[in-house]
């Protein structure tokens, strides 16, 4: 981390007296270098930590929120790409009645899109959509899975975010902030909380379609100390670099260099007290665990058949039901934020065949998650989100220099998400869309709204989980948010 440059000069000027002191014998190197940095340190500790590991204070260790949470963990079903409402969630029939038309004028008000006009014609979806479960949730048929879960899940139809393009509305979705460098979601949770587990990550991050156009910065810990950034699980045998011993590499010879270096780093630890070295620390103790911890956990051969199938997943393959498994293993286990990419959804040509082709890849194993996580009690203390970075134009997309047609553009006022467990109503919709599926009419979610109630959830005053950086306090919802009450237990 940088620190302020006034602050990086006192720090510069007393290690130099400190050296000249300890030089001299005079015995002052117990003084401890944190009550010179002022707010950063302190923001940084701020949480107190006391697991210890390998004589090192754990910055993972389980931390206690502002007050009890009814979530314990998070599974985060990112969509990235933007997956399209209207073909989903959003019912909406009076496309077809104007499919084809322009859009009335006193609809648009204004607004601006990437790839088409304002005034393009409307585009009604072509899948069918039927109430599903005693709570008669609208959900289309490209889902049937999901709605055999329609009981157990909320449905938000009403959210709205800032940003119409991928990578900011991805950055922003999952920090806060369109601007790149902000911690996400899943670092300010596990700053907040720490995490349960000893022998895995505290956040884990698994991808299973194409890269993301916001890059590792959806998953990256910003100004938070780096112990706190998402951990990326790659496909294959060696789910984290570097995992496997090198050829030659006995466990004994191993340990013996690991204390080596721990020991040098503890040294430098307490000369300069930067939480990055306790972290090099700390993970050099988690990825010397893993060794052992990660191959038990991504191997899902031992799971049932039964389980195996309501999963659709396959031992030994990559998939996004394998990944789905495999975030149930995890808060098995005490991760705290399982977040899982599947950047496949971005469908401005053919945008039928796009969510036919991806809900076949997703329905069945985010469905199985759910039902997984009911039937073995987790499901209360687990809170699942699904959801893109934002929805999909009721106008069609189409454009002979592009290749494009019968697609839809992006669309940052209205999308929807859905929700199960950790303390959100089960059969619950809330949120409506005008006729057109243009604007949100009714129980506007803001993704700062999302962030609010998801932090909420996890036992945080949203405010008051902060983080001193440049002179000011930040925080996941900058300054902005409100819990969205109406979809909670």
């Amino acid at each position: 981390m940088n620190l302020p440059l006034e602050l990086d000069h006192e720090r510069r000027r007393f290690l130099s007296r400190r050296w000249f002191f300890r030089e001299c014998g005079v015995g002052l190197g117990s003084i401890a270098l944190a009550s010179l940095l002022g707010d950063k340190a302190y923001a940084a500790a701020k949480p107190a930590a006391t697991r210890s590991v390998a004589g090192t204070t754990d910055p993972l260790a389980p931390k206690k929120g502002h007050f009890p949470g009814k979530a314990k963990s998070v599974i985060y079903l990112f969509m990235a790409g933007a997956p399209s409402q209207l073909e989903l969630f959003d019912h909406k029939p009076t496309l077809a009645k104007y499919n084809g038309q322009p859009v009335p004028k006193d609809v648009l008000k204004g607004q601006t899109y990437a790839f088409i006009k304002p005034d393009s014609a409307i585009y009604a979806p072509e899948f069918k959509f039927a109430r599903h479960g005693r709570s008669g949730a609208w959900i289309s048929e490209a889902l049937p899975e999901l709605a055999g879960v329609a009981d157990d899940i909320t449905i938000v139809r009403s959210m709205t975010t800032d940003a119409f393009n991928h990578a900011p509305g991805q950055i922003f979705m999952n920090t806060g902030s369109q601007q790149f460098g902000r911690p996400s979601m899943g670092s300010w949770v596990t700053y907040g909380l720490g995490s349960q587990s000893q022998d895995l990550p505290g956040y884990v991050v698994m991808n299973s379609a194409g890269g993301l156009s916001g890059g590792a910065g959806n998953y990256g810990s910003g100004f938070l100390p780096s112990s706190y950034q998402g951990v990326l699980f790659r496909k294959g045998a060696d789910p984290v670099l570097y995992l496997s011993n090198p050829a030659g590499m006995s466990s004994s010879l191993q340990r013996k260099t690991l204390d080596a270096v721990k020991d040098l780093n503890e040294q430098r630890l307490g000369v300069v007290g930067d939480p990055e070295i306790a972290t090099r620390i700390n993970a050099f103790e988690m990825a010397y665990r893993m060794q052992t911890s990660a191959p038990e956990l991504m191997d899902i051969s031992k799971e049932s058949k039964e389980t195996l199938e309501m999963y659709g997943a396959e031992p030994g393959k990559a998939s996004f039901a394998n990944n789905c498994l495999l975030a149930r293993r995890l808060v098995e286990r005490g991760v705290r934020f399982v977040q899982l990419f599947h950047e496949a959804w971005d469908h401005h040509s053919d945008v039928k065949g796009g969510v036919k082709g991806q809900a076949a890849i997703t329905d069945k194993a985010c469905a199985a998650l759910v039902r997984d996580l009911k039937q073995r009690g987790l499901l209360d203390e687990t809170l699942v989100v699904w959801g893109g970075e934002f929805g999909r134009t009721p106008q069609v997309e189409a454009s002979a220099e592009l290749g494009r047609s019968l697609g839809r553009d992006h669309h940052p006022q209205a999308f929807s998400m859905w929700f199960a467990g950790g303390g959100v109503k089960r059969g619950f919709s809330l949120g409506e869309t005008d006729d057109f599926g243009f604007n949100v009419v009714k129980d506007k979610v803001h993704v700062h709204d999302l962030h609010a109630t998801m932090l909420h959830l996890l036992g945080f005053d949203h405010e008051k989980l902060t983080f001193r950086f440049q002179g000011r306090d930040f925080r996941l919802t900058d300054v902005h948010g409100e819990i969205v009450k109406p979809m909670l237990v």
